[in-house]
């Protein structure tokens, strides 16, 4: 249905890109994309790793234990925007 793109065509949509944004905004929605690429990939690792070591049956949770609290952190030794994360329990009773 449509053809291929080419250098002339990829060219008229980075100048439309940058004309619509702005050279200035371009950067900073690069950075926040990577950020938040991160984030997604490091919470899917946690996740896999969690249902690795998860060798309990999935029931109801055991009182005793307290959730771990674990830190995301956006980027790579930026202190700043590391946040806390409460994980959410289920404190239904059934």
């Amino acid at each position: 249905m449509f053809g291929r793109l080419g250098a002339p065509e990829i060219i008229l949509i980075l100048v439309v890109i940058i004309l619509l944004f702005g050279a200035k905004k371009l950067p900073d929605m690069a950075r926040s994309l990577g950020k938040s690429a991160r984030i997604l990939k490091s919470e899917a690792k946690a996740m896999k790793d969690e249902s690795k070591s998860s060798t309990t049956p999935a029931g109801p949770p055991n009182n005793d234990e307290q959730p771990s609290q674990r830190t995301i952190q956006s980027a790579p030794g930026d202190v700043t925007s590391s946040r806390p994360v409460n994980e959410p329990t289920d404190t239904t009773k059934r």
